[in-house]
């Protein structure tokens, strides 16, 4: 068992070493992070713990949710306790399809510049200008990055009516491709 461990971790750190060489010569300015986590307003938006009606555990493994889908009643507020049980760092992102293939291309540009290493946040480079004023802090409310081990809450308001599309996501390169994404379902109303 650890040994297989061993080989999905060699070829998730060496497919990753691939994909950041073959995309290095991209141009670092080209949309700063936070253009991928899209407009809020149509996808919700943070959340009051007054109005929270559930909590969701997510737990994040290499590379998967042990949630697998998310169904949901239009306008719930959902407080959902988020925990890194893998050895890599991964990341809980809600949003479209089409926000998470604009945010991988910044969560890209993190790999490329050392923010993110497998097993590592490096803060203090989140901090760089990455062009227009604009930073990679990964401070939006629908997202939190964690390293392994490490846990925290994400309060989140869903609109009243159904997103298409609507998932939640890990897109450090090569995460969301492995299967680490799931679908937010609306319930159909009964009244």
């Amino acid at each position: 068992m650890k040994r297989n461990r061993n080989i999905v971790k060699l070829a998730i750190v060496s497919s990753l070493a691939a994909f950041i060489a073959l995309n290095a010569s991209e141009s670092f300015a080209a949309g700063a992070h936070g253009g991928g986590h899209g407009n809020f307003t149509t996808i919700g938006k943070a959340g009051k713990v007054s109005d929270v009606t559930r909590t969701v555990k997510v737990v994040m493994q290499d590379n998967f949710f042990e949630l697998e889908n998310l169904s949901i009643k239009g306008g719930e507020t959902i407080r959902f306790v988020i925990k890194n049980a893998g050895e890599f760092v991964h990341e809980f992102n809600i949003g479209t399809k089409a926000m998470h293939g604009e945010h991988f291309k910044e969560m890209t540009k993190m790999m490329e510049h050392g923010v993110l290493e497998p097993d590592k946040i490096n803060r203090d480079k989140m901090k760089m200008d990455m062009g227009n004023g604009k930073t990679m802090q990964h401070n939006d409310p629908n997202s939190v990055l964690l390293e392994p081990g490490k846990s925290t809450e994400i309060i989140w308001k869903f609109p009243g009516k159904a997103i298409a599309q609507l998932e939640f996501a890990c897109n450090i390169p090569g995460h969301y491709d492995a299967g680490m994404m799931g679908k937010v379902r609306f319930l159909k109303s009964t009244s």
